[in-house]
């Protein structure tokens, strides 16, 4: 680990003094602050988070077709082992019993089908909303940058697989985070009216 703090340590300041040589402008952005605060990021977390509660719905109706499933396989299979019914009134209720079970491990594969679906859908969907609010960053931050002269930006908020930071220090003095953010939301919808509370007079 401290080899590889080394090393970024070393990278860094390669990027520096090789900018400083090269006349490079050098800028900073916090993209997690950026991404978690957009308007288009907080408006498609909650229409997956709609799209999840659907699913749930829609899985906890057959979890319950299951348990009912289930409840009558187990009246069946005690009904045919009661010796006060008849052996061929036994036989056949054995056979409902058999044909519930089926009915329950055909039920149990659908359930599981359901949940990899649910979840492979919900995740390439996570996946498109990521890669193309990403994409609308990097071309906003392209877009300032060409106004403001800086040749390269560093996202101060990345972080080595060991959990560190990569920009180890910044004065802050060319960070464009906010004015990115800015830009981002101009368009956002207007926010709903608070709810008014009734204030009662005092007896």
């Amino acid at each position: 680990m401290k080899k590889t703090i080394l090393i970024l340590t070393a990278c860094a300041a390669f990027v520096f003094s090789a900018g400083a040589a090269d006349g490079q402008k050098i800028a900073t952005i916090d993209l997690r602050k950026v991404f978690d605060s957009y308007w288009r990021t907080k408006q498609a977390d909650a229409n997956l988070k709609d799209q999840a509660a659907d699913l749930e719905k829609e899985r906890q109706v057959m979890v319950d077709q299951f348990q009912k499933g289930e409840a009558n396989y187990k009246k069946l299979l005690d009904s045919a082992n009661d010796q006060a019914l008849s052996v061929t009134e036994r036989e056949k209720r054995k056979k409902d019993a058999e044909s519930e079970l089926l009915n329950l491990r055909d039920m149990e594969t659908r359930v599981k089908q359901f949940d990899n679906t649910s979840r492979t859908t919900l995740g390439e969907k996570q996946r498109r909303m990521r890669d193309n609010i990403l994409q609308e960053i990097r071309d906003t931050v392209k877009a300032r940058v060409k106004s403001t002269g800086h040749t390269l930006v560093l996202d101060i908020a990345a972080e080595t697989v060991n959990g560190t930071p990569i920009v180890l220090f910044t004065a802050g003095s060319d960070d464009i985070t906010d004015s990115v953010l800015a830009q981002l939301n101009i368009n956002a919808p207007a926010a709903p009216p608070a709810a008014k509370t009734e204030t009662k007079p005092e007896k």
